[in-house]
């Protein structure tokens, strides 16, 4: 879900452009977007989610 005041991912902090372009990012854009994810989420007063745990 994308909150309608920042546009940002609620869940991860990625804008639309972000998220559309994930799977054409190389590794090291990917990792230049994710560093910037906690600050980003803080800055718009947002909670970043942590993640679920994995299923056995």
């Amino acid at each position: 879900m994308m909150d309608p005041r920042t546009k940002l991912c609620f869940g991860c902090g990625r804008t639309l452009p972000e998220i559309a372009r994930w799977h054409k990012m190389d590794s090291a854009e990917r990792l230049a977007v994710m560093t910037t994810l906690p600050a980003r989420m803080t800055e718009a007063g947002l909670q970043l989610m942590e993640p679920r745990p994995k299923r056995a």
